[in-house]
């Protein structure tokens, strides 16, 4: 091996540590909004069940409510995940017929993609030329950079369901377990309320950390985490409170 080309791979090979991506954005997506939803919803029922005075109740209800949410989570992620999957097919195969039937219409939206950029006509040409020769590569140029679609692997529908799914659950006991060990309801739910707070404020900042933002930023995504939190159960214990004094006998 050259010294050129010893040099090329070593250039690459630093370029790509560099530039290190995550492979699997949607499912730290999935896993995020399932987490916080878990920790958000169950702590708001059991809040709002909790002003009732019953243990019992609390515990089967937000029970009931942990396994019927992670269940209907990780639905709505494998649902969403197909309809992305499905969205990328159909918009593929209206690229490959455009591109068969209308290469220079197709061709123009290449050259109007490249103006913006301050690249002309001119330029552009000799890259149509290869384009024209190698359809497949067309296609795949305009889904990345017309529609900006990502292709979906077949795994990522069941993938997101079990990340969502799951991190709705895991979110969801945090807030239960005390009712299942203290004495009595309001120990529990004071202890509830503190375990939930601390979870909502050291989920809001390590979630801001990972899309990359400040330190001062992520303080107050861990303050917008935990009020939205915090509204959810307070508007859900006013409400079952105020419901079972109206059908108090």
């Amino acid at each position: 091996m050259s010294a050129s080309e010893t040099s090329t791979l070593l250039g690459c090979s630093t370029r790509q540590r560099l530039e290190r991506h995550s492979a699997s954005s949607s499912l730290v997506r999935d896993a995020i909004i399932g987490f916080a939803d878990g920790l958000t919803v169950p702590f708001a029922v059991t809040a709002g069940l909790s002003s009732i005075g019953s243990t019992t109740l609390v515990t089967l209800g937000g029970s009931a409510e942990l396994f019927a949410g992670s269940i209907s989570m990780g639905l709505s992620a494998y649902l969403a995940a197909l309809t992305d999957a499905q969205h990328f097919q159909t918009e593929e195969a209206r690229e490959q017929r455009q591109i068969t039937d209308t290469p220079s219409l197709e061709g123009e939206i290449v050259i109007d993609m490249f103006a913006k950029y301050g690249i002309s006509r001119e330029e552009i040409l000799p890259l149509l030329e290869s384009f024209r020769r190698n359809p497949e590569s067309w296609i795949r140029f305009m889904m990345d950079f017309e529609l900006k679609l990502e292709r979906p692997t077949p795994s990522q529908p069941m993938r997101s369901a079990v990340a969502m799914g799951m991190a709705y659950f895991i979110g969801g006991v945090i807030p239960m377990v005390p009712y299942f060990t203290a004495e009595h309801i309001s120990t529990a739910l004071m202890i509830s309320i503190g375990i939930t707070t601390a979870m909502l404020f050291t989920f809001g900042y390590l979630k801001s950390i990972v899309t990359g933002v400040s330190r001062y930023a992520a303080l107050y995504g861990s303050l917008e985490t935990f009020l939205i939190g915090a509204a959810a159960a307070g508007g859900s214990y006013g409400i079952v409170r105020f419901v079972n004094k109206w059908f108090e006998p």
